[in-house]
């Protein structure tokens, strides 16, 4: 069957195996790897789509759970989809409801026709199957959208991940069967499996017969440590098909989206950028700094020296650092577009690095200045 996207891998680094490719969407072709801004409510939080493309690659996420509740995926349908009903012209993914339904509610019942659970705020009863997942995501119009899957706690004991994992396999073909616009959106298999490395092969070995056109690796960044998802990350690099996009879901970190990059990964996303900004910190090239802090009262730099981006050009700590203890939303405007742009040129440098077969040197030099190395040496 032919794809509504497709990989192309141009590059690989000779020092860490790292990818450099490019991402062929019905609404763009885009260099990996990336990371995809998050835009839960069909908004990447304070930001015009204007800005969004300022800070992004052209490429970023709707949330599928929220959309459902809130305003209804029939509403966004009657938009033509997210792209119409947030004025978007961009590509988009979504994500398939599964982390929402298993992370915000705390009354949850699994069976094999799906999930019985609980809304997050109102506590009205839910359900939510594979088919519903596929059918909200396809009303949803997104260029990539994600099987139902269930994620796990990481450290559930090996019975239990292994019913798990043979439930996400046995949604994710039912999903399939249940999609009704396969010829203009993608939909990727989700790799689960927790720490257990023969279950995520098993996982994987089983999407791959079911044939996706993307792959994503779910249920790390989930409360483990970072030298378990690392270990992970290496692990399955080494048996990830080579020729379909590799998709870390819910990571953006600095230092993980180098190390996963250095694993073999062309695809990331993550609330941290724009969730660091509410609370009042920017990411530097010297380190994540807490720009609330009385201590950048009097400070006339601006957030980062090295950096180019609208905030950085024309406003000073001193500013930025009253804007957030005074609680203006052009506080948290200033700092979510900044942190998403320090991003994008984060991949930018990553992409650059690969190219040039020296990602490790790369990992090295920025891990010194931007401070994690000293964090390593006082544990």
């Amino acid at each position: 069957m032919k794809y509504p996207i497709s990989y192309e891998l141009i590059h690989v680094c000779k020092q860490t195996g790292a990818r450099y490719g490019i991402l062929h969407t019905p609404h763009g072709d885009f260099e990996t790897p990336i990371f995809m801004p998050v835009g839960t409510q069909a908004t990447v939080k304070t930001l015009t789509p204007e800005e969004i493309k300022e800070v992004s690659q052209g490429l970023i996420l709707g949330n599928t759970y929220h959309l459902w509740l809130e305003p209804g995926d029939d509403v966004v349908k009657m938009h033509g989809g997210i792209r119409g009903f947030m004025n978007w012209d961009g590509a988009l993914l979504t994500d398939s409801g599964g982390f929402q339904v298993f992370s915000l509610s705390k009354i949850r019942k699994i069976k094999e026709e799906g999930v019985e659970f609980r809304h997050h705020k109102s506590g009205a009863k839910l359900f939510m199957s594979p088919e519903d997942s596929i059918h909200i995501q396809n009303n949803l119009g997104a260029d990539i959208i994600m099987s139902f899957d269930e994620c796990p706690p990481f450290h559930s004991d090996y019975k239990y991940m292994k019913q798990s994992v043979d439930r996400t396999i046995r949604w994710a073909e039912r999903g399939k069967a249940a999609h009704q616009r396969p010829d203009e959106q993608a939909l990727f298999g989700i790799v689960q499996g927790g720490p257990f490395k023969d279950l995520r092969k098993h996982c994987l070995d089983e999407l791959v017969k079911i044939d996706f056109p993307g792959y994503s690796i779910g249920g790390l960044s989930v409360g483990e440590s970072k030298e378990e998802m690392y270990e992970m990350l290496e692990y399955l690099k080494t048996i990830m098909p080579e020729d379909k996009p590799r998709y870390l879901m819910g990571v953006g970190s600095p230092d993980d989206l180098i190390i996963g990059s250095m694993n073999g990964i062309d695809m990331f996303d993550c609330v941290l950028p724009t969730r660091l900004a509410r609370h009042g910190s920017a990411l530097t090239h010297n380190g994540r700094i807490i720009i609330r802090n009385a201590t950048y009262k009097y400070d006339m730099t601006p957030l980062d020296p090295e950096c180019d981006c609208y905030a950085c050009k024309n406003f000073t700590k001193s500013y930025i650092s009253h804007l957030i203890r005074t609680d203006e939303i052009l506080g948290a405007r200033l700092l979510s577009y900044h942190n998403l742009y320090f991003l994008k040129s984060l991949m930018k440098d990553i992409r650059v690095a690969i190219k040039n077969d020296r990602l490790k040197d790369f990992k090295e030099e920025f891990f010194v200045k931007y401070g994690y190395t000293k964090k390593e040496e006082n544990k």
